[in-house]
C-alpha cells in the first residue's frame, strides 16, 4: 500500500502506512450502507435521510450524506471479497506468495488516476499573468494495479445485489423534453464554481398551464439555499441563444477563432518540458532492463547465488520501478493523445465552419451548437447579477471577454454586450 492517500472509508493505515486495516466504526456504516441498498432495496436517497436523521457524522464531515459516496462505496473493490484464485490473477506473483488461500480479500486499486498540468494565461493589470491548472481523469483498467487489502466482511452476494440497484438508476434529467446545450461542464455558478444543472418548473394561470426551463447552481439545487448566494436562475430559452449570438459572430471570424485554437494547442505542448519522444524511449528501456533483471535475479535464486527472501527483495524493488515506468508512458501517451484530439476538433471546427455561409450558422441544432462548444473549449460563468461571463479558445485575444446578460426584469432578448 502506497500511504500517500487518505484510506478509504471503513479502513484505516497501520502504524508504518503499508497496509489497510479495518476501522470497526466506519466499517459498520460501510456495511449498513450495503444492506439497506443490496438487501432491503432502499434507495440512495432513504439511506442519506436515515443517516442524516440519525445524526451521523458524514466521511469529511460535511454538512450533508452525499449519495454520491454512496454510489462509490457499492462499486469500489476494496469492499467487494475476492478469492485467492481471483487476487492471484491480478497481483505480482511475489505479492501472492504472502497471501493466505484460505482467505478472501479486498482490492484497492493504484494508479488509477492520471494527473496533467496545463499552463494558461489570463489578462492582469500588469499586462497577462500565467498559472497552472490542474486536471485528474482516470487511466484505462488495464494500467490499474491491484493491492490486497483485509476482507471488508460484507458478503458477494450482498454486494453484488447492490450493484445490480443502482445500475442504470439514475433518473433522468427533470426537463428531459428538451436538449441543454450548455450542460456538461459548460454552465457554472461564479459563485462557488459548481456547475449549472437544468430545472424544469410549471406555472397554472387562468387554466393554462406555463411551462419554463431554467438553469440553475447544482449545489444550491441539491443542498439548499444556505449552499451557495447564487439565487439567479436565468430561463434556457433566453440564456442559450445569447450564449450562441456571441459565439456565432466569433465563428464568422475564422481568423480569430484560428489563432485562439492554435493557442489552445501551443499552450498544451507547452506542459511537456524537454524531449517527450526521448523520455518515452528512456522509460521503455527501463521496462525492457526491468525484464532482464527479474529473468537474471531468478536464474541467481535457482542457482543459489542468493536467498529467497533476496529474490523477494529485489523483485519488489523491480516492480515499483515497472509500475513508475508504465505510470510514465501512460502520462506521456495521454498528453499526446490530449494535443491530437484538441488538433482534431480544431480542424474539425474549422473545416465545418468554412464550408458553411454565415447564415447557415443561426440554423444549428442545440446538439450541433453543444458540439461546437465542446470543440471551443468553451466555459459560461453564470453570476447572481443576471450577466454570464463566456469564454473559450478565443480568450486573451478580444480586446473584452463576451459577457451576455439575462437579467429577471428583461422581457425581450438582449444584445451580447462586453464586458471590460
Amino acid at each position: 500500500m502506497v500511504g500517500t492517500h487518505a484510506a478509504r472509508y471503513g479502513f484505516k493505515f497501520n502504524a508504518t502506512k503499508d497496509a489497510y486495516e479495518i476501522n470497526a466504526a466506519e466499517m459498520a456504516v460501510v456495511r449498513r450502507i450495503f444492506y439497506m441498498i443490496g438487501a432491503e432495496g432502499e434507495s440512495l436517497r432513504a439511506v442519506s435521510n436515515t443517516f442524516e436523521r440519525e445524526g451521523l457524522p458524514t466521511p469529511k464531515r460535511a454538512k450533508h450524506w452525499n449519495r454520491s459516496f454512496f454510489r462509490a462505496c457499492i462499486r469500489d473493490d476494496v469492499y467487494r471479497p475476492h478469492s485467492f484464485e481471483e487476487v492471484r490473477a491480478v497481483v505480482a506473483p511475489a505479492v501472492a506468495a504472502r497471501l493466505d488461500p484460505d482467505r478472501s480479500y479486498g482490492l484497492w486499486w493504484f494508479n488509477r488516476l492520471g494527473h496533467k498540468v496545463r499552463q494558461v494565461s489570463e489578462p492582469s493589470a500588469d499586462g497577462r499573468r500565467y498559472r497552472k491548472t490542474h486536471d485528474w481523469y482516470q487511466k484505462p483498467k488495464e494500467e490499474w494495479i491491484a493491492v490486497p487489502v483485509p476482507d471488508s466482511g460484507i458478503p458477494r452476494e450482498v454486494v453484488e445485489a447492490g450493484r445490480a440497484a443502482i445500475e442504470g438508476n439514475r433518473r433522468p434529467a427533470r426537463a428531459g423534453r428538451r436538449f441543454w446545450e450548455l450542460t456538461g461542464g459548460i454552465a457554472r455558478c461564479g459563485e462557488c464554481g459548481w456547475t449549472m444543472c437544468a430545472t424544469h418548473s410549471t406555472s397554472t394561470k387562468r387554466g393554462r398551464v406555463y411551462a419554463y426551463d431554467y438553469y440553475r447552481c447544482s449545489n444550491r439545487d441539491r443542498y439548499g439555499l444556505e449552499a451557495c448566494a447564487n439565487s439567479h436562475k436565468p430561463r434556457a430559452d433566453k440564456l442559450e441563444p445569447e450564449v450562441w449570438g456571441f459565439v456565432s459572430n466569433l465563428l464568422k471570424s475564422p481568423d480569430v477563432l484560428r489563432t485562439g485554437l492554435e493557442r489552445l494547442i501551443e499552450e498544451e505542448r507547452s506542459v511537456a518540458r524537454g524531449n517527450p519522444n526521448g523520455e518515452a524511449e528512456v522509460w521503455a528501456n527501463k521496462l525492457a532492463e526491468v525484464d532482464r533483471k527479474r529473468s537474471s535475479y531468478q536464474d541467481q535464486q535457482a542457482e543459489g547465488l542468493i536467498t529467497l527472501d533476496e529474490l523477494r527483495s529485489k523483485l519488489a524493488v523491480l516492480e515499483e520501478t515497472r509500475s513508475t515506468a508504465r505510470r510514465e508512458l501512460a502520462a506521456l501517451k495521454e498528453h499526446r493523445e490530449r494535443i491530437e484530439h484538441l488538433e482534431q476538433d480544431a480542424n474539425a471546427l474549422l473545416e465545418h465552419c468554412a464550408s458553411m455561409v454565415p447564415e447557415a450558422l443561426d440554423g444549428l441544432t442545440p446538439e450541433e451548437r453543444h458540439r461546437v462548444y465542446r470543440m471551443m473549449r468553451l466555459k459560461v460563468t453564470m453570476y447572481a447579477d443576471g450577466l454570464a461571463e463566456v469564454t473559450g479558445a478565443f480568450d486573451g485575444l478580444l480586446d473584452t471577454r463576451g459577457v451576455v446578460s439575462v437579467k429577471k426584469e428583461r422581457t425581450s432578448s438582449s444584445t451580447a454586450t462586453s464586458r471590460t
